[in-house]
């Protein structure tokens, strides 16, 4: 009686130490670098995500922050639309969703290739600025995504004289908020499943 007693006392400590912490590894994840000028809008590919991601993007781009908005290709394709009669692509129907949010079509810029990770973003933005020189890039991602992006933009492009910002829309919407986070499935995708990736971007890159 006296063992499950102490058993029951120290998962209560545990649930309340968790309670504290769960926020906090949350919140370490965002971060922002606002720029008032940039050259262009960069929205990082997320196919569960392009939703909240192209709507900052667009509201940055009516505040005039940047006269364009780069999205990538991740190759992946959404459910199917009767309307289409296709699985329209992510990038597609990123594009789509831009136009909606008040961007003009020829404000767009889809950077060549396909890309598999934040990485290849990145790489895929050194191109673009190899061929086109860009001075600054307001990079739009979602909130838990943020430090691990930045801190791969800035390795890979380091050295090419490019000031990088970034942005992202409040949790809530399409991922969940810092207190609860845990309470969600989504929630562990998100934020424990972020720092095994940032794992492993800090391991081999």
């Amino acid at each position: 009686m006296r063992r499950k007693a102490t058993l029951t006392l120290i998962f209560c400590l545990l649930f309340g130490v968790w309670i504290i912490v769960a926020p906090f590894l949350a919140t370490h994840l965002i971060v922002e670098k606002p720029l008032e000028h940039a050259d262009a809008i960069m929205v990082l590919s997320g196919s569960a995500v392009y939703k909240e991601r192209t709507k900052k993007a667009a509201e940055l781009y009516k505040q005039g922050i940047a006269p364009i908005v780069i999205v990538t290709d991740d190759g992946e394709r959404a459910r199917w639309f009767d309307s289409d009669k296709t699985n329209p692509t992510i990038v597609e129907l990123e594009q789509r969703e831009l136009i909606a949010n008040g961007v003009i079509p020829e404000a767009i810029r889809v950077l060549p290739g396909k890309v598999a990770g934040t990485d290849d973003e990145a790489k895929a933005l050194r191109d673009e600025i190899a061929a086109r020189p860009l001075g600054s890039v307001l990079i739009v991602t979602s909130a838990y995504h943020t430090r691990r992006a930045l801190a791969t933009f800035e390795k890979i492009l380091a050295g090419k004289n490019v000031t990088l910002g970034i942005a992202s829309p409040p949790p809530g919407d399409y991922t969940p908020t810092p207190n609860y986070w845990w309470l969600k499935l989504r929630g562990w995708q998100t934020v424990a499943g972020e720092y095994v990736k940032s794992a492993v971007y800090w391991a081999y890159y």
